[in-house]
């Protein structure tokens, strides 16, 4: 019977952050996978967890990740664990969770911190329903071609970005989506120098231009205005009408359906089709 894998979410800055359940987990298995050693060793020094670490991360995944299944199929357990946040969101980690579930290996999450929905959380923006794009690409040319690809996209968007590329970034996006779009500018999330600035695009560049960015951020940025589908005139509602008719359909049911998509009136729509058929 082989074990299972554990995704464990660790601190994104405050220690305090670590539920009791993940350091139940991670007492509880045979070995731990970690995105950097040195990283999670102090994690682990901290509430006294003494466990063999092993190494998984973007440079070794394939390697690794086939090691780390192999010993999963023999019966062992492990925790994956990420320097901060959740394992396997926009990391390597989802390559070793398609590895398990394809040997149909369990796989169960530790939920905890994860800085994109607390960035969300605290922005001001909708909330309903958003899109999480993660790190943008260094590459200008190519950064500009996802941005226009999202230029029509209504819902919020999530960023994350590193200090040193924070204003280019910016910039990129004021000049894609206009400098007048919403944008709130998390920083530091959880730690002592957390920070949250809502403002616009335009306002953000102005900002960062003058004061130099530092700590990592998470960009939560307004969705395009929904563009309102202008309404249908009665006259071209009855065009549908008749056109269904022609095709075989009831006079009263080809009314109904044209206002059920329409907001029409079916009666309406009913009487002035019978009347345009009289003329």
């Amino acid at each position: 019977m082989s074990g299972t894998l554990y995704l464990v979410a660790t601190p994104i800055g405050n220690l305090g952050d670590f539920s009791p359940r993940a350091v139940e987990t991670l007492e509880g298995v045979d070995f731990i996978a970690a995105e950097d050693t040195r990283v999670s060793i102090k994690l682990l020094n901290h509430f006294s967890i003494k466990k063999p670490l092993v190494s998984y991360h973007e440079h070794n995944h394939v390697s690794a990740g086939q090691s780390i299944l192999q010993r999963l199929l023999g019966g062992e357990s492990c925790a994956l664990v990420t320097d901060a946040g959740t394992p396997a969101i926009s990391d390597p980690g989802e390559d070793l969770v398609r590895l398990c579930a394809e040997a149909d290996v369990p796989v169960v999450s530790i939920p905890g911190c994860c800085a994109a929905v607390n960035a969300l959380a605290v922005s001001g923006l909708p909330t309903g329903r958003f899109t999480f794009e993660g790190f943008l690409t260094v590459n200008k040319k190519s950064r500009r071609e996802h941005l226009e690809l999202l230029k029509g996209e209504t819902r919020t968007m999530i960023f994350h970005e590193a200090p040193h590329k924070l204003l280019s970034t910016l910039e990129d996006l004021r000049d894609t989506f206009g400098a007048d779009r919403p944008i709130s500018l998390c920083r530091e999330l959880t730690k002592l120098h957390e920070q949250t600035l809502r403002c616009t695009l335009g306002q953000a560049v102005e900002y960062y231009q003058a004061t130099p960015p530092k700590g990592e951020f998470v960009l939560v940025v307004a969705g395009a205005p929904a563009q309102e589908t202008p309404p249908v005139s009665l006259e071209d509602g009855v065009s549908q009408v008749l056109a269904l008719v022609e095709g075989g359909a009831r006079l009263k049911d080809a009314a109904k359906e044209v206002a059920s998509h329409t907001g029409l009136s079916k009666n309406e729509l009913y009487a002035a089709a019978i009347a345009r058929q009289g003329e």
